[in-house]
């Protein structure tokens, strides 16, 4: 097993080779939440696009269906029920009222899920978090030699039980 810089795990690194680990990891991070922040927005303009265009079906079905359909369906409730002409023409109104009606409340469930998502708002909390992290980052403390031992000696010490 070896570190990111192809050291062994466990060798002593130089302070260059930490200090390159510590930048490669960080631009990795940086843009690892560049990414994300691009992903997440694509998703919330998909939502968007998808209410707007709910909303545009609402409309023109709306606009072109009334004229033709509210004739063809006003004339057909008049043959089977012989109720008044106005009577058919208001209920064919509703019919597509009510069409509209539906249309307009899938739009505006994906509106709400467009506009819920928030996700450059917690891409933007993510970042200040990592920046908290890493700026409170201690090195671990390393353990002081005794007065008395000599550090060449505790080196060889630990390569002999190596």
């Amino acid at each position: 097993m070896s570190a990111p810089d192809g050291s062994p795990v466990g060798a002593e690194r130089s302070i260059g080779q930490l200090f390159a680990s510590a930048t490669a990891e960080m631009s990795a991070l940086v843009h690892d939440e560049i990414a994300l922040a691009k992903a997440q927005l694509r998703r919330d303009v998909k939502r968007g696009a998808t209410s707007g265009g709910a909303f545009s079906a609402a409309g023109a079905v709306l606009i072109f269906s009334l004229p033709m359909l509210n004739f063809a369906l006003a004339y057909g409730i008049r043959t089977w029920s012989d109720w008044n002409l106005a009577v058919c023409f208001l209920l064919s109104f509703a019919a597509n009222v009510l069409v509209a009606g539906v249309l307009a409340l899938v739009g505006v469930v994906f509106a709400k899920k467009a506009k819920k998502s928030k996700g450059p708002q917690k891409v933007a909390a993510s970042m200040k978090e990592s920046a908290v992290v890493l700026q409170k980052a201690k090195p671990h403390p390393r353990p002081e030699l005794a007065q008395d031992r000599i550090p060449e000696a505790i080196e060889a010490v630990a390569r002999s039980s190596s």
